[in-house]
């Protein structure tokens, strides 16, 4: 299993999302490439404080507003709202300031803030009111990811929500603490001491009995070997996390989960812009719907100003931007190491000849162009009748790597593998293809000999790229 995405449902995706996005889904695809079966999951926070803001911040300022009516996607109306309930806050706390508070005490006694407390409460007892405004602003979220994830060509085999698990672990403790791996202090809270394994003191119930994150992630994990026939459950999810994994892990196997010790934290950097780091609360990150529509429109601008359209129909020509912009968005993320922080440059991302996604996807094309006209052609050839020279031969021994560098991408949980092979190939084939007369050799043998040298690497090129979510177009 592999958990990915897991976003909140009080904004749109955004860059840092669309990061783990392709990490989960391309490692999905690695692993089912190497031999495994692979269930691709996510968790949905869709309860908590920072869902209640955006539902505040629209019963006060929506006027009612749908996104039908709002001609917006569903994610993108609620983001608005969470980014104003955050200016509403900021004016409040600058007026309590004002009055003589500091700003942590502002910060507490700020109405919004009082009334979002207040609205959670009423959601935990299940005020009809409070539960059906957030069902509808959920749907409307939910509406605009699925459109998102098919842009991305994503999909989860089932979807967990964190409004059904927070209820789950509590039983996990109580048996925990029968069984002395929990201890309870005198105000009634339930923690584990982890010193002695180099870590800290972890608190798993709140003295009223209530949950906290670990204690739904302990569920949440019991749960999953449950519901499905795993053996081993890897978490796509940023680093800053690194601490809470660790601590989640070693809770499970002294509870006695053999399985504990297959739990894995794909930890991954985050992602930056040129122009620094993103802030939900202040509008300031990059939609992922903006950022696909933007590599498209960078596609379009470069494909006309190189010609790379040439004979397309219009339809072929915007599914082809599409193409080309979704697969520099992928491969300039995917080829950096995952634990790596990273700088995503959408123009750089798109260059035709550098080490980006287009270049392997031209490299492509330009393979099947050349199979196109060789069709018809004789198809037989024998070792006897050639002679490999160098390009052929460095051509070959990069194809040969692929199922190794498969293996390595999968036991390293790193797309960066595959897609530097690929890159690799694209590569050694245009040596190769410079090199090389390839329709017009000296003689027919020659011809159906590096015919199928450049169909079998087109094969693997699709191979590769489709590993890391990236279409591979037949004509540029």
């Amino acid at each position: 299993m592999v958990e990915f995405s897991s976003p909140n449902t009080n904004k749109p995706l955004h860059l840092g999302h669309v990061r783990n996005i392709l990490l989960g889904h391309s490692v999905s695809r690695i692993l089912e490439a190497s031999g495994r079966k692979v269930v691709q999951v996510q968790i949905v926070n869709d309860r908590g404080v920072h869902i209640c803001k955006s539902m505040w911040a629209w019963k006060q300022f929506g006027g009612g507003i749908t996104p039908e009516a709002a001609g917006k996607k569903g994610d993108h109306l609620v983001g608005d709202f969470y980014v104003r309930f955050d200016q509403e806050l900021r004016a409040q706390v600058k007026d309590l300031m004002a009055q003589g508070l500091d700003e942590e005490a502002a910060k507490a006694q700020a109405p919004c803030m009082l009334d979002v407390q207040e609205m959670l409460r009423q959601w935990e007892a299940g005020d009809p009111e409070v539960r059906a405004l957030w069902a509808k602003m959920n749907a409307w979220v939910y509406d605009g990811f699925n459109a998102t994830y098919a842009r991305l060509g994503v999909r989860f085999d089932r979807n967990y929500y964190e409004s059904e698990t927070y209820v789950l672990g509590k039983k996990d403790i109580e048996e925990g603490l029968a069984r002395g791996v929990f201890y309870r202090r005198d105000d009634g809270s339930v923690w584990i001491d982890l010193r002695e394994d180099g870590l800290d003191e972890k608190l798993v119930l709140r003295r009223d009995g209530t949950s906290v994150y670990m204690t739904q992630d302990i569920g949440t994990a019991i749960q999953r070997f449950t519901d499905f026939s795993i053996d081993r459950l890897t978490y796509v999810v940023g680093n800053e996390q690194d601490y809470h994994f660790k601590v989640l892990f070693l809770i499970l196997k002294k509870l006695g989960y053999a399985w504990a010790d297959q739990l894995y934290h794909l930890s991954y950097g985050m992602v930056d812009l040129p122009s620094g780091k993103m802030k939900s609360r202040e509008g300031t990150v990059v939609d992922a719907d903006d950022l696909l529509d933007e590599m498209e429109a960078t596609a379009r601008a470069l494909s006309e100003e190189l010609g790379k359209t040439e004979g397309l129909t219009e339809a072929d020509k915007s599914k082809l931007y599409q193409v080309l912009g979704h697969g520099a968005l992928k491969y300039f993320i995917l080829k950096v190491d995952p634990r790596k922080r990273m700088v995503f440059n959408p123009e750089e991302s798109i260059d035709f000849n550098g080490h980006t996604g287009p270049f392997i996807q031209y490299s492509h094309a330009r393979i099947k162009s050349i199979l196109r006209k060789a069709e018809g052609r004789s198809t037989v050839w024998t070792w006897d009748d050639v002679v490999v020279d160098e390009r052929s031969k460095e051509l070959i021994q990069t194809l040969v790597r692929f199922p190794e560098a498969v293996e390595q991408a999968a036991r390293s949980y790193s797309p960066s593998v595959v897609a530097q092979f690929a890159y690799d190939l694209a590569k050694s084939f245009n040596g190769f293809y410079q090199a090389n007369p390839i329709l017009n050799a000296e003689n027919q043998a020659v011809v159906a000999f590096r015919v199928e040298l450049c169909r079998v690497t087109a094969e693997a090129l699709k191979r590769a790229l489709g590993l890391l979510g990236i279409e591979a177009p037949e004509r540029m």
